[in-house]
C-alpha cells in the first residue's frame, strides 16, 4: 500500500460506515492520503451487503464496500471501552483529519466530539456528513432524523423533478444523495486543511446531505426564486431546451441534446432535414421549446429508421449524442478501458479479481490510482498500533480484552 498522489503524507482517520462517509475519506485515500478506517468489532455494516461472488464462500466484504473503501487501512476498535476511547484519542494526536457520519450527539457522548479531540490536537480538521448536519452550520429541526440517499434526494430537491409526472417521483439512479454529500465533504475537508495548513488551526466541517442535493437543484432554486414556480417532472428534458431529451432507434433508446442554434443546425443537416431551422416552429431555442413534441416526432421519423450503432457512427463527433448504456456496454467501451475508469482489484473468497469505478480526477503529476482492495475488517490494527508507538505485549493485552480486533493473518 505505498502511497503516491498528490496527498501523499497526509494521515486521515476515517470513523465512517455505509456510503456518504466513506466515499469522502476514499477521494481522499485514492489521492495518496493514508485513510485509517476505525471500525467497531463487528465492523461497517455494509460490509455485509452484496453482490458476492458465486464462488465467495468467505463472504467477508461485498462489491458495495468494494467501492467506497479501496486505498484504506482498517483497525477494529471498540469505541464504548474506555481504552478503545483513549487508543482513537492518541491515534488523533498524529492525524490532519477526522472524518465521521454518526447520528448527531453519539460521538459527543463517548468523549469524542470536536470540542474534545481539539484539545488533544488543535490542527484537526473534523468532518461530519449526516443527513440534515450538525450545529456548526446552523441547527435543523431535523438534525436527529436519520437520513439515506432517497431521504436527501426527496428533500432536497431531486426527485420533486425527476420521472414521467408528479404522481410517480423517482429517485436518481445510484446512491447519489450520499456520493454527492461525500464529494461536498471531501472538498470542505481539503479545504479546511488548506487553511490549517498556513495557521496551524483545525476547524469542524459540517456537511449535511440534504443540503448537498440542493445545492445541485439549480433548476429547483431559480424557477422558484426567479419566477415562484415549483417545477415538475420534466422527464429526461430540461425546460427551455430541446431538442434534449431520450429518443426512439430502431433498436431502443439514445439520448440527444442539440438545444442551441448551431448545433440544432447539424443536426438538421445529419437527419436530412435541413430546412427544419427556417420553419417557424423551430427558428430559435425558445420555439423549439414551445413545439418541442412536434419537433421530436421529426427527429424521430428518422431515427426510427436507424440502429444505435449507425447513430453512433453518424452523430457522434457532430452532436451532443450518446446510447443509453447498459453495464455489459460500459465494460466494453474503449472510453472507460482508456480513461483506466474500471480498475481490478483483488477480491478476497473468490479465484477472480473485481473491477470497481476508477479515479475521475486525472493529475498530470500527481495522479492518484487504485492501489489495494478495501481492507479485512482490522487486517491493519497491529500495524496502526505499532506505528502509534504501542509493543507486541500492550497490543496483545488490548485483543485479549476486546478492546481491539487484530486480524492481520485473514
Amino acid at each position: 500500500m505505498t502511497a503516491s498522489g498528490s496527498l501523499q503524507g497526509l494521515r486521515v482517520l476515517d470513523l465512517t460506515h455505509a456510503l456518504a462517509g466513506p466515499f469522502c475519506s476514499q477521494v481522499l485515500a485514492d489521492h495518496g492520503a493514508d485513510v485509517v478506517k476505525v471500525e467497531p468489532l463487528d465492523g461497517d455494516f455494509f460490509r455485509r451487503m452484496g453482490p458476492f461472488r458465486e464462488d465467495d464462500r468467505r463472504r467477508v466484504l461485498g462489491g458495495l464496500f468494494q467501492s467506497c473503501n479501496r486505498n484504506k487501512r482498517s483497525i477494529a476498535l471498540n469505541l464504548k471501552h474506555p481504552d478503545g476511547q483513549a487508543l482513537l484519542k492518541k491515534l488523533v494526536g498524529g492525524a490532519h483529519a477526522l472524518v465521521e457520519n454518526y447520528r448527531a450527539g453519539v460521538l459527543d457522548k463517548m468523549g469524542l466530539g470536536y470540542d474534545t479531540l481539539r484539545e488533544i490536537n488543535p490542527a484537526l480538521v473534523y468532518t461530519s456528513v449526516r443527513g440534515f448536519g450538525d450545529r456548526t452550520g446552523g441547527v435543523s429541526p431535523y438534525m436527529q432524523w436519520p437520513a439515506f440517499d432517497i431521504v436527501a434526494q426527496a428533500m432536497g430537491g431531486w426527485m420533486g423533478i425527476t420521472g414521467p409526472d408528479a404522481e410517480h417521483p423517482v429517485k436518481v439512479g445510484g446512491g447519489a444523495g450520499d456520493t454527492v454529500s461525500g464529494l461536498f465533504a471531501a472538498f470542505g475537508t481539503m479545504a479546511a486543511l488548506w487553511h490549517a495548513r498556513g495557521t496551524g488551526q483545525g476547524q469542524y466541517v459540517d456537511v449535511a446531505m440534504t443540503d448537498s442535493i440542493l445545492a445541485l437543484s439549480e433548476l429547483v432554486v431559480s424557477q422558484y426564486s426567479y419566477r415562484g414556480v415549483s417545477p415538475g417532472p420534466a422527464g429526461n428534458g430540461i425546460p427551455g431546451m430541446a431538442p434534449f431529451d431520450t429518443v426512439r432507434v430502431k433498436d431502443g433508446v439514445i439520448a440527444l441534446a442539440a438545444p442551441h442554434d448551431p448545433q440544432f443546425r447539424e443536426l438538421a443537416k445529419l437527419i436530412e432535414r435541413p430546412r427544419l431551422p427556417d420553419d417557424p416552429r423551430f427558428a430559435n431555442e425558445e420555439s423549439r421549446w414551445t413545439h418541442r413534441h412536434a419537433l421530436m416526432e421529426e427527429i424521430e421519423q428518422f431515427t426510427t429508421t436507424r440502429t444505435k450503432a449507425e447513430l453512433k457512427d453518424l452523430f457522434g463527433s457532430r452532436i451532443p449524442f450518446s446510447p443509453i448504456y447498459t453495464a455489459e456496454e460500459i465494460f466494453s467501451d474503449p472510453h472507460f478501458a482508456a480513461r483506466n475508469m474500471l480498475p481490478e482489484v483483488e477480491q478476497p473468497g473468490s479465484a477472480r479479481p473485481v473491477a470497481v469505478p476508477g479515479v475521475p480526477v486525472k493529475l498530470s503529476r500527481t495522479p492518484g490510482e487504485v492501489r489495494h482492495r478495501a481492507p479485512l475488517l482490522g487486517e491493519h490494527t497491529h500495524e496502526v498500533l505499532r506505528e502509534a508507538g504501542l509493543g507486541a505485549d500492550e497490543i496483545t493485552r488490548l485483543v485479549a480484552e476486546g478492546v481491539v480486533l487484530d486480524n492481520a493473518a485473514a
